[in-house]
């Protein structure tokens, strides 16, 4: 069934999943940005169908935010009165803790449903000029429900794999967190201290492939993953205190000369790869 959908917020992930609503489904797509000239560039390039405003939250069907965790909260706390009954509502932030529980007791107040999501997929580059419609093709989809009913639920999944994902995860939004601080913050942390060695800035003509792999990461936007780090702390300083210690092992081995040590670190990191056949 067609649905009027509006996506707040027209950066990477927002534009990005406008253009593939738009090349995907019969949706009609509104954007709501605080940039007119996002606005217009959106509009111009058919990635949506009219620019909104708050006051478009009234015929909305489904609500995507794509801001800043904080400022998904301070959205709804302000203009959720403005949002039917029968509306889902979902976030797109990297966190789940935190928003799931926050929104619950607002979508409560409000009367409509809320649903976390968060779809694994973005660039080193952001804005929306950044986007693209082909950005979510085989990623995973991950579902925090928050008590959503199971209809909801499903609708959302449906919508996901029309997009191009590749999977669904429903999970918890402390399953969601500990495993977001293993698999995107972590190597977010490491990217940025990696490339804080002086020997970065000479890197060109002695660097391949090992050196892009671990720094790609590093051209980070910094308020956003300043407010993703400290909203997911207590997960995040586990995994860091985890790494250390196995850093620290790796190089007291090197340092000391312990060569069957050093091979036995090594060849463990080998098997848990292949264990997974990477």
């Amino acid at each position: 069934m067609k649905k009027n959908i509006v996506i707040v917020g027209l950066g990477l992930i927002g534009g990005s999943l406008a253009k593939a609503l738009r090349s995907r489904t019969e949706h009609t797509v509104t954007g709501i940005d605080v940039s007119p000239d996002v606005l217009e560039r959106a509009l111009s390039e058919g990635a949506i169908h009219s620019m909104g405003t708050p006051d478009s939250l009234r015929e909305a069907d489904l609500v995507l935010l794509c801001i800043y965790p904080e400022a998904a909260v301070s959205f709804i706390e302000e203009y959720g009165h403005l949002i039917p009954k029968d509306c889902v509502v979902a976030d797109t932030c990297g966190i789940k803790g935190e928003i799931c529980r926050r929104m619950p007791p607002l979508a409560q107040r409000f009367g409509f449903t809320f649903i976390g999501c968060h779809p694994m997929a973005g660039k080193e580059k952001n804005g929306f000029s950044a986007s693209e419609a082909e950005l979510f093709q085989g990623a995973s989809f991950i579902i925090v429900p928050c008590g959503a009913p199971e209809e909801s639920v499903k609708e959302i999944e449906d919508l996901a794999l029309s997009l191009g994902f590749g999977q669904t995860v429903i999970t918890t939004p402390e399953h969601h967190d500990q495993m977001i601080a293993y698999t995107s913050q972590l190597p977010h942390v490491l990217a940025c201290a990696y490339v804080m060695s002086p020997q970065c800035l000479q890197h060109n003509g002695f660097s391949a492939g090992s050196y892009r792999d671990v720094s790609r990461v590093a051209r980070i936007n910094e308020v956003l993953w300043t407010e993703l780090f400290l909203d997911n702390a207590v997960p995040l300083t586990e995994e860091l205190d985890l790494l250390i210690e196995n850093i620290t092992a790796l190089r007291d081995a090197v340092a000391e000369g312990r060569r069957d040590d050093l091979r036995g670190l090594l060849r463990k990191g080998r098997l848990i790869k292949e264990q997974l056949g990477e």
